[in-house]
């Protein structure tokens, strides 16, 4: 008998009173207010769910985008850093390649990512705090000096400037004598939940995404290997959102991106293989866990029919994940470590193609080189010493979790139904709905907190008295006066005569139809400045203001 005949058939005997079915008792909800129940039982709470789950490999990708997963190969270790000046970012990813990470991923300061170089005023005080100073090809150099960028996959998490750094890493490339057809990585590129969560936008809309479409088609003819955008789910999830909501904002922030390339003229299956996800992993194991699965099987069902896309690359959702930065604690530092391994594990079981893991300091500084070998350590022990890699989805038909996967694709979709209908993500970015939606969630979460709904291990229970902590990484006040004075060199030694010509190439490119991305890499190559071609395109595109949401 077939498992919708034993389903019919149970339902049969329920109707006619010859069995009862269980009592729904709901013992509480997941942080979306899904419905946890106190136990799950065989046929009445998931009946049939072997014929909906599939294999992995195969459409709906619900558990996984490779038949074997991790019995071929881990995911990729790539830790997020970068601080200071180049040369201190540089030696943290030599430290961190020799410890075992199998990939970089790299943070860039406020000023890199807002276009501003680091003599501008409004870079003041931030130069390198959180991340590395990038001004030019010239720190870009030596960023990645001595390693070698045909063998190391890089991400890069930046937004508003992408196509200039995208354009740098290109050009270090070419200077190791690496062709561009070889490199691989990512850039996030996903400008839309920088205005509904972030804040690193620069210019509008309409001119961001058409930044956007111009590296997807760039990168189709010209990088090959690089995952042109990283769709990020990241970022919304720590302005407070749910776990649905970031679900269903992310995805529709993919649909925006499909959409705007289709209509600048790109087949969908020349791209979409090479878009990427960005997801976040919080504390409720389970929850998160069924997050990445039904995210997976709604990408796969929306490329094929929204989009009528044909190749089955063009259909998985490969992804990145870091655990929680907003879960973290200044509180009992150590107790992050914990609370790091959790999310970890469940971004493991959930089928991440990559994984960032927090150190256990990150809620009070920059971490140390000790708290950043604990975080991989977390990775590594997970993947050879824990078995949770030994089998392909091992959490697959649980009861819980097919629930939970059901639950969060239904109201996800909910949801993306209303994007859909106030006219998609860019115009409901603009009425600021997702952004409301964020911050109604962001209040709950704190409420239950302050009211001890939520249990905080060491901050609302379980608290002691601790001396002030000891160690912890500063960037020095040395690294802002350094970097303005090798800009400045930089600037009195270049040909300012091809910078100026590159920049005037790029206003003409910026003021027609042009694709950006050529006379972008060739101002780079000139050695004019991230701020310089920022802000040309200032000039031309002008700047976003901030939708007031009341």
């Amino acid at each position: 008998m077939s498992i919708s005949d034993k389903k019919q058939a149970w339902e049969e005997k329920v109707a006619k009173g010859l069995t009862k079915a269980p009592e729904r008792r709901k013992e509480f909800n997941t942080s979306s207010d899904l419905t946890m129940e106190r136990c799950f039982t065989p046929g009445f709470d998931y009946p049939g769910y072997e014929e909906q789950l599939g294999l992995p490999g195969e459409f709906p990708y619900t558990r996984g985008v490779q038949p074997t997963m991790y019995r071929g190969r881990f995911w990729t270790m790539r830790q997020y850093a970068g601080f200071g000046n180049a040369k201190e970012s540089n030696e943290r990813y030599k430290y961190l390649l020799s410890a075992g990470q199998t990939g970089l991923s790299i943070a860039f300061d406020l000023p890199t990512q807002m276009g501003y170089d680091s003599d501008a005023g409004m870079s003041l005080g931030e130069v390198g705090k959180v991340g590395v100073a990038i001004d030019s090809l010239a720190d870009m150099e030596i960023l990645f000096d001595g390693i070698p960028l045909d063998k190391v996959s890089t991400s890069m998490t930046i937004n508003s400037t992408a196509a200039i750094l995208l354009c740098m890493y290109i050009a270090v490339a070419e200077k190791q004598g690496v062709s561009a057809e070889k490199i691989s990585g990512t850039i996030q590129n996903d400008i839309l939940k920088e205005y509904m969560a972030r804040g690193t936008y620069i210019y509008p809309p309409k001119e961001s995404m058409r930044i956007i479409t111009d590296i997807f088609a760039y990168c189709k003819d010209n990088v090959p290997k690089w995952n042109t955008i990283s769709i990020s789910g990241y970022h919304i999830r720590e302005a407070g959102s749910s776990a649905v909501q970031e679900v269903a904002f992310t995805l529709a922030d993919g649909i925006a991106y499909v959409d705007a390339a289709i209509k600048v003229g790109l087949d969908v299956d020349e791209f979409a293989p090479r878009l990427a996800f960005f997801f976040n992993s919080h504390n409720n194991l389970f929850e998160e866990v069924a997050k990445f699965r039904a995210a997976r099987r709604m990408w796969a069902r929306i490329m094929k029919e929204r989009f009528g896309a044909k190749d089955p690359k063009s259909l998985m959702l490969r992804f990145h994940t870091q655990t929680a930065g907003c879960t973290l604690t200044a509180q009992q530092p150590d107790n992050n470590i914990m609370r790091v391994t959790i999310q970890a594990l469940a971004a493991v079981l959930g089928g991440t193609q990559s994984l960032h893991t927090n150190s256990r300091d990150e809620a009070l500084a920059l971490p140390t080189e000790d708290s950043v070998r604990i975080a991989l350590r977390t990775q590594q022990v997970l993947a050879y010493e824990s078995g949770v890699a030994d089998s392909v989805d091992p959490l697959a038909g649980s009861f819980l979790v097919e629930s939970l996967t059901d639950q969060i694709e239904t109201a996800a979709l909910e949801y993306i139904q209303k994007i859909d209908k106030l006219g998609g993500a860019v115009e409901a970015i603009s009425r600021g709905f997702q952004q409301k939606e964020i911050q109604d969630s962001a209040y709950a979460y704190q409420r239950s907190i302050e009211t001890d709904d939520l249990i905080i291990v060491g901050v609302n229970k379980f608290t002691v008295q601790e001396p002030p902590p000891k160690d912890l990484l500063r960037v020095k006040e040395a690294v802002e006066i350094g970097q303005k004075k090798f800009l400045a060199e930089l600037k009195a030694g270049r040909d300012n005569v091809a910078v100026a010509e590159s920049l005037k190439a790029l206003e003409v490119a910026a003021r027609g139809t042009e694709n950006l991305l050529p006379p972008i890499l060739a101002a780079v190559k000139v050695y004019a400045t991230l701020g310089e071609i920022s802000n040309v395109f200032r000039e031309v595109f002008g700047v976003h203001r901030e939708t007031v949401v009341l």
